[in-house]
């Protein structure tokens, strides 16, 4: 009688729980033909994505090809008939799904974390590309089955991201191949904004200017009787705030967000701002998965050419993906990307 019961009660804890299916299955197409491969190095350490709840039940979400590496390599042979020269690789560094209970909410977020990066390899020698670090919210109020929509931005993003990653074909700083598990680390040995003693006073009017701590004279700020900045001047003409990636004064160095100029504090993890999503996000995208808005984009010779991905509003708004929540928290500034990293 025991033995039926739990076989009982294994089979209904079986019928409670679902499974969704990553299918990465979308175009890969790099249009110029100019990719010779596509390789993946999976760097998890747990290779399973995870479990959340769906209503009364719970969710896993897998890979539908859980052998990633072959799925890749066919993935783009079977979308790319005419190739190149340039071989890429993609590092899949982090990949988890999880409930998480924010403060001052009576129920948990569903919630996606992926960190993916991308490199040319050249005589097995890497160069980076470009790297999307986030985290995605889900609202299970406003989403009723969040493990559908956490598996469809797993595919979207990693297609996304690979069809970006083929747009810099130029090398930047060489990584040798004993250090590409450790690439962050080695490339971060150049980010002077972080390494130096001090910040340079001025305008930057993108992240490799900062990254190398070459403020643009071009560009100065004028502020009203109040000290609060008003205006953008490029040689003289009124400018776009969109043109400016921080500026620094006294030292210190402030970002444009929707709500204001956020200072840019540092830690032993790098430089970020205390905000949220809904102090950050525009308020509504134009459709479609805007990686490249979050990804940054300062891929190869940074360190290079940039990953282009639109201007921001002259607000400071930026595109993102999931639900704009307002649980403020620190948010770091990739120190590869210059983009918004957000931790919870």
């Amino acid at each position: 009688m025991k033995k039926i019961l739990f076989f009982l009660m294994f089979s209904l804890s079986l019928a409670a729980q679902r499974v969704e299916f990553v299918t990465l299955d979308q175009s890969i197409k790099d249009k110029r033909g100019l990719t010779k491969s596509l390789t993946l190095i999976d760097t998890r350490i747990d290779k399973e994505i995870g479990t959340i709840a769906d209503k009364k039940e719970t969710a896993e979400i897998k890979f539908k090809d859980e052998n990633l590496k072959d799925h890749f390599e066919s993935w783009f042979l079977n979308d790319n008939k005419k190739v190149g020269n340039t071989d890429i690789v993609i590092m899949l560094e982090e990949l988890k799904i999880y409930d998480e209970q924010n403060n001052n909410k009576d129920y948990p977020f569903a919630k996606l974390k992926i960190k993916i990066s991308s490199f040319i390899k050249r005589n097995d020698k890497y160069y980076f590309i470009g790297r999307f670090d986030n985290v995605i919210v889900c609202n299970p109020k406003l989403t009723p089955h969040p493990q559908r929509f956490l598996a469809r931005q797993i595919s979207d993003i990693i297609t996304e991201f690979i069809k970006l990653s083929y747009i810099n074909t130029d090398p930047g700083i060489l990584i040798p191949e004993n250090e590409i598990i450790n690439y962050n680390s080695y490339l971060g040995k150049n980010y002077k904004a972080f390494n130096n003693p001090g910040l340079k006073d001025g305008v930057y009017s993108n992240f490799k200017e900062f990254y190398n701590q070459e403020p643009n004279a071009n560009y100065i700020l004028e502020k009203n009787k109040k000290g609060k900045v008003v205006r953008l001047m490029n040689k003289g003409v009124e400018s776009s705030f969109s043109e400016m990636y921080c500026y620094v004064e006294g030292g210190k160095a402030y970002k444009l967000t929707p709500v204001g100029f956020d200072e840019m504090k540092k830690d032993d993890k790098g430089f970020y701002i205390y905000t949220s999503r809904v102090n950050l996000f525009a308020e509504s995208n134009t459709g479609g998965i805007l990686v490249g808005a979050i990804l940054g984009g300062i891929p190869g010779a940074l360190i290079g050419a940039a990953i282009e991905s639109g201007a921001n509003p002259p607000n400071g708004a930026v595109h993102g993906i999931g639900y704009r929540s307002s649980l403020e928290s620190n948010v770091y500034i990739d120190s590869l990307t210059g983009a918004y990293i957000f931790t919870n």
